[in-house]
């Protein structure tokens, strides 16, 4: 498949674009529905926690079951896998009637988890380290920081023409066609190595501890965003979700076979960009929930127009993600993911400048356009970090665990920011500030505190890539390939 040259092949490439349409998907359904949630709301009668949950069972199914299909793909095959999770992606997507509505994205989100660590590997073994992997992570942090922006632009789109029923027909759609590229595409670019190593067996009792241990984080942590994180329910979710990972750890210090295997940290640097990535979630997720309603609730734009809004930064998403390998390779990966690091924090320390009474072109434009390049050379470097020098039979594994630690993150990311925001907010309401001034308040101060975030990651990220000099570790973020 992979020429010796590192030069990536008609048959390569064709994969390729198969796989990143799987993610494609995955992120689209992410962010299709922010903004149709008003009109979901008065479509379908729901209340408002009935409404959040249109977003919430998508990514609590997705979150939590990411690590078991990481798993599965290494078990039972990424293709077999990647398949199946496309189909029950897909034929969830058809069933969006308004009693059945939260109960279908659920098993969206199951199928995501299926689809993201399966694809991850799938591309993984298609491109072995060299050049033509950094090209094809390139293409894939593209496609999974364009996906986010193109929901937001697909969803107010779809639901200004047609109706909020189309979002989820036409995500069903464009999975049903992924399935096919990658039943054919897939079929004819044989990985390196024929199909993937059956060794071990499933680790159930781990399985189980650490899915229900992430439901409760998650489930716990959408509870601090409605009713605050004094609440008892909250409370006691949370350290449900903090004795089950206890759990979790001892049954993998006895199982023959873990769901997380120690090799899987010793002899790759997965930890240290597992824990960069979650930092990054914390405040990619974050930027494309407050950035719609600012546009919304505060600048008055329409769904449609809130959409287009993204158009400039799925643009910097994609022509940051080309040419994050090659800036890796003039300026040293390290160098390269702390640049973009702090370019993000810049660009939302510019964010946390908005006003009340200003406009797209003067206080969105310019920063999304810096956002969007940082993150997404971020994400690319940050997402080599952390599945380079993994074995083959864990690649599905990796895949899966950077994907639970960036929704993780975002998931803490999002509770914690709506929470002071709703606390700066209310603040500025209770002054007898107009709710717009006060929404806008409320919105500055997570966009800074999200820049203070990733200031620290950056500085992490240095400290780290010192730290496995020092070991003599392989170290992904300080050479080129």
């Amino acid at each position: 498949m992979q020429k010796p040259s590192g030069t990536i092949t008609r048959r390569s490439w064709a994969a390729l674009a198969a796989l990143s349409g799987a993610q494609f998907t995955v992120m689209l359904a992410t962010s299709i529905v922010n903004v149709a949630l008003p009109q979901i709301r008065s479509g379908v009668g729901l209340s408002d926690s009935g409404t959040t949950w249109v977003v919430n069972a998508y990514g609590l199914a997705f979150g939590a079951l990411l690590l078991a299909g990481g798993r599965a793909a290494d078990l039972v095959g990424g293709r077999r896998v990647l398949l199946a999770g496309l189909g029950l992606f897909g034929a969830a997507g058809l069933a969006s009637t308004p009693d059945v509505l939260i109960a279908a994205r659920a098993v969206q989100g199951v199928g995501a988890s299926a689809v993201a660590p399966a694809a991850l590997a799938l591309l993984m073994e298609l491109f072995p380290p060299g050049p033509g992997r950094g090209t094809a992570l390139g293409v894939w942090g593209a496609v999974s920081g364009a996906g986010g922006a193109a929901g937001v632009l697909l969803g107010g789109a779809l639901t200004q023409a047609w109706g909020w029923p189309w979002i989820f027909h036409a995500v069903a759609g464009g999975t049903l066609l992924v399935l096919g590229g990658v039943a054919v595409a897939v079929r004819t670019a044989p990985l390196p190595g024929g199909e993937p190593s059956r060794r071990g067996r499933f680790d159930l009792p781990g399985t189980v501890s650490v899915t229900l241990a992430l439901v409760a984080l998650v489930w716990g942590l959408t509870g601090a965003r409605r009713s605050g994180w004094a609440d008892a329910r909250v409370v006691g979710t949370l350290a449900l979700a903090a004795v089950l990972l206890v759990v979790f750890a001892l049954i993998e210090r006895r199982h023959p076979h873990p769901l997380l295997p120690p090799r899987l940290f010793t002899e790759a640097r997965v930890g240290d960009g597992n824990a960069l990535m979650a930092l990054l979630g914390s405040v990619w997720i974050a930027l494309f929930f407050f950035l719609p309603l600012y546009q919304q609730q505060v600048l008055g734009s329409s769904p449609l127009r809130t959409g287009l809004g993204q158009l400039p930064l799925a643009g910097a998403i994609m022509l940051g993600s080309a040419s994050a390998p090659r800036i890796a390779r003039r300026i040293g990966p390290t160098a390269t993911v702390t640049a973009a690091l702090l370019a993000e924090a810049g660009g939302l320390l510019w964010l946390a400048r908005i006003s009340a009474d200003g406009s797209y072109a003067a206080d969105v434009l310019g920063p999304i356009l810096l956002i969007g390049l940082g993150l997404s050379v971020a994400f690319v470097q940050l997402t080599t970090l952390s599945v380079d020098g993994v074995p083959r039979t864990d690649a599905g594994l990796a895949g899966g665990l950077v994907n639970t630690t960036r929704q993780i993150g975002g998931a803490v990311g999002l509770a914690v920011l709506t929470t002071v925001a709703g606390f700066v907010t209310a603040h500025a309401e209770n002054g007898g500030r107009p709710h717009a001034d006060a929404l806008t308040a409320g919105f500055r101060t997570a966009f800074g505190l999200a820049a203070a975030v990733l200031t620290v990651t950056a500085a992490l990220a240095l400290i780290l890539s010192r730290r496995a000099g020092r070991r003599s570790l392989p170290l992904p973020l300080t050479h080129t390939s």
